[in-house]
């Protein structure tokens, strides 16, 4: 799936399942966080030491959208990329999809989120680490 660069895996967990037997709404975006860490962690490197004090993100908004509920048994993953990288912000897009017969992939939901640079102990919105920007622009389209 191009333009898609990360993929994450995701397991389902007999709680996500709602009363009508389908993965509830709410869990889609729980996905795509986890599917943010997982990027963003193989982007800078998992032994790579980040000062989240001083280098950090927040989550200003985000946005979903259903196209097929996902049951129980199906088998998921996540794929996410940056679609737009900015002074201080940057959206990352996601596409939840599941696996199909052949190999195939269905989207079952999009998503954008907005990640906003912010240090927390000056309390205030950052630009986007040069470093960051340099493996962003690696990875995504």
């Amino acid at each position: 799936m191009n333009p898609f660069r990360h993929k994450t895996p995701i397991q389902l967990r007999f709680k996500d399942i709602d009363r009508l037997g389908h993965v509830n709404n709410a869990n889609h975006i729980t996905y795509f966080e986890l599917a943010r860490v997982d990027y963003f962690n193989t982007l800078m490197g998992r032994g790579t030491k980040i000062d989240w004090d001083s280098e950090s993100l927040i989550l200003a908004r985000i946005e979903m959208d259903y196209k097929q509920p996902i049951l129980l048994e199906d088998h998921i993953s996540v794929y996410t990329w940056v679609s737009r990288l900015g002074s201080k912000s940057f959206d990352m897009s996601c596409s939840i999809v599941k696996a199909a017969e052949g190999g195939a992939e269905i989207e079952v939901a999009k998503g954008l989120a907005v990640i906003v640079c912010f240090n927390y102990k000056l309390n205030q919105t950052i630009p986007i680490p040069e470093s960051w920007k340099e493996k962003m622009m690696m990875t995504s389209l």
